[in-house]
Order: C-alpha cells, then sequence, then structure tokens
C-alpha cells in the first residue's frame, strides 16, 4: 500500500501500515476502545484543542529535548507505555520493542501482561494487582531480577475490557481464572505494598481526579500516570489532555506526573510538557511502528517524536525542558484559541 507523507501524520501513515500487514482481529484488538469508543477518538483531538503562546527573542540555536526520570537518562520526555502481547505484531515482540527504545534512548514500560519477558536496564515493570496477590508478588520480584527500574501500578481497571484475538487464540477475560483477574477490592496500600516487595519506585497509573493523586502521593506513590487506559476501560472517561493540568496542580511538585493517551506529534508532546508532564507514554503508534518495522520501526518512531519535539520547541521560543511552563499555552476556554 503506497501512502503519500504529504497527505497523512506520520502516525497516520504507521496505522494505515499496520492494518494492511497485520491480521484483522489482531489490528482491532490494538485499536478497540471500550463502548462506543468515544474516549479513545477523544484523545487525539483534545490535545490539538489547546493553542500555544510562543515568545520571543529566544536563543533556540540550540535546542536539547534530554531529560531524566528516575536516574535514567532519556533522549526526549518519551516513553513506550505498557501494552499487552507485543508478538502480536512482531515475532520478538517486546524484546524488539525494548531494543527500538533502548536505541532512541528511551525506555519501554513492559505489561504485566508480555508476550516476551526482557532483561535490561533501561525498562519499568507495569503490574495489576490480582486476586491472588502471591501472582502479582512473584511477577513484580522477577521483574525486578530482570533489571526494572521502577514499577507502574495500573490501577483504573478494576474489571477488564478487551476485545479477544481469534487467531492468536487469546481467551476473552471473562474467561481468566479467579485468581488472575485483577482485584476489584483494590486500594492505595497496594502502593507501600508493591514498594516494599520490589524497593523501586512505584508510579500509579489510571489518575484523573486530583484527589486521587493526593491519596496516592500520601500512599507512597513515587509518581503519577494521567491516563484513560486508552478509551479501553471506561467509555466517556475524560481525554487525559483535560485531566492532567489539575492533577498536576494537585502533586505540587511532590512527584513527577507523567500522561498518555492521544499523544501523536511533537506539538502533542510539548502540550503535555507545558501543562506540567515530566514525560509521556506512547502506546498504539509504538504498536503499528513494531508491526511495520520491528525494532528499527520503533527507533523511527520515537526519533521522529524526539525530532518534532525539538521542532516545536525552537519554534515556540524554548530552548530545553525547563523553559517549558504553562504560559507556553492557551485553553479551548480561552477567547484566544478560538477559531
Amino acid at each position: 500500500m503506497e501512502i503519500s507523507k504529504e497527505t497523512t501524520t506520520e502516525v497516520e501513515r504507521l496505522e494505515l501500515e499496520a492494518r494492511a500487514v497485520l491480521p484483522p482481529g489482531v489490528f482491532e484488538y490494538y485499536r478497540a476502545g471500550a463502548g462506543e469508543g468515544i474516549s479513545r477518538d477523544e484523545a487525539a483531538a483534545a490535545w490539538r484543542s489547546w493553542r500555544f503562546l510562543p515568545r520571543l527573542f529566544q536563543d533556540v540555536s540550540k535546542v536539547s529535548t534530554r531529560t531524566e526520570l528516575f536516574g535514567t537518562e532519556l533522549a526526549a520526555p518519551v516513553l513506550v507505555g505498557p501494552a499487552a502481547l507485543h508478538t502480536l505484531a512482531h515475532p520478538e515482540g517486546e524484546v524488539a520493542t525494548a531494543r527500538g527504545a533502548s536505541a532512541a534512548g528511551s525506555l519501554l514500560v513492559q505489561s504485566a501482561r508480555a508476550g516476551r519477558q526482557i532483561s535490561s536496564d533501561r525498562w519499568w515493570f507495569q503490574a495489576y494487582v490480582l486476586r491472588d496477590r502471591s501472582i502479582t508478588e512473584a511477577q513484580v520480584r522477577d521483574a525486578t531480577a530482570r533489571g526494572a527500574r521502577a514499577i507502574v501500578l495500573t490501577a483504573d481497571a478494576p474489571y477488564v475490557f478487551r476485545t479477544a484475538v481469534p487467531e492468536a487464540g487469546t481467551a476473552a477475560p471473562e474467561n481468566r481464572p479467579r485468581e488472575r483477574q485483577q482485584d476489584p477490592s483494590l486500594s492505595a496500600d497496594a502502593i507501600g505494598w508493591l514498594a516494599g516487595i520490589s524497593g523501586l519506585p512505584v508510579l500509579v497509573k489510571g489518575v484523573l481526579r486530583p484527589e486521587d493523586a493526593v491519596t496516592c502521593i500520601e500512599a507512597g506513590a513515587a509518581g503519577i500516570v494521567v491516563s484513560n487506559h486508552g478509551g479501553r476501560q471506561l467509555d466517556r472517561a475524560v481525554a487525559s489532555a483535560y485531566a492532567l493540568r489539575p492533577v498536576v496542580e494537585a502533586v505540587g511538585g511532590r512527584a513527577p506526573v507523567l500522561v498518555d493517551g492521544g499523544i501523536r506529534n511533537g506539538a502533542d508532546i510539548l502540550t503535555a510538557l507545558a501543562l506540567g508532564a515530566s514525560a509521556v507514554l506512547i502506546g498504539r503508534p509504538v504498536l503499528w511502528a513494531l508491526a511495520t518495522g520491528g525494532a528499527e520501526g520503533v527507533r523511527e518512531l520515537l526519533d521522529f517524536c524526539r525530532a518534532d519535539l525539538a521542532r516545536t520547541m525552537a519554534q515556540a521560543g524554548v530552548p530545553s525542558p525547563a523553559h517549558i511552563d504553562a504560559t507556553l499555552l492557551c485553553g479551548p476556554g480561552d477567547p484566544r484559541a478560538r477559531p
């Protein structure tokens, strides 16, 4: 399939190419949203509703996108978010994704439901707390032994919405043994429990409400990830682009705040950083890149994100992440943002 870059964005091009190479059931599994798909479909548009107020007479002859999170140097504040079963997109699965992410100076947050396990010093482990906590404990201890540098507790999925993948023989979630189902009685006490097991910083993913962010920080969370689970859990959940700033304000600098959901280019990334995020996570686009180009495809996508962020920063008059703040933006309710 020949696709013109002049008429599609980079991520749209990758998605079209991935649709052409993936089995239909796998493509729909990756793309699926809960309910009517409203939250999934609103995610990208929400970032595009913000408008920049660029600064003049700034020295942007050199622009750096480099940052650091929990002791890991990053070429840009862009991580690969957790997604299950990368092996459906490429035979090497998460191994290829992690290799591509590392080559781009990024890191992978590996899903608890990965198709392949990885071992390196540039990855975080995404955990669900299951009804049988001994299973979660074993997973976290194993991830720590394999070099994970942080634990990302996904807290927004007491019950799982997921489309089955008939080509891969993947069972529907309701058929999981009870002990392997998410614990719907999960409380913030799990944060300290996971930190104690692993000895690692624990971030909580799935936060949309400021008061929940405060609860997580007070329970020992080292970071917050603003996310609506890619629109895969509760349809009509608010877009991350609108939930981010109130959460950042509630956290008040006590911990890094990350965000995912619908981020597709440098303008989206700069918007997230201006709203207070320390970094962003990218999900589905990485799967499209993996399906079409393996590890090299993942590297190319992340390099594109870094370069596009640098270009956008230069145009906005900010030479580094340290110079980015909320004054760069006017929001959807501001008259200056109206067409």
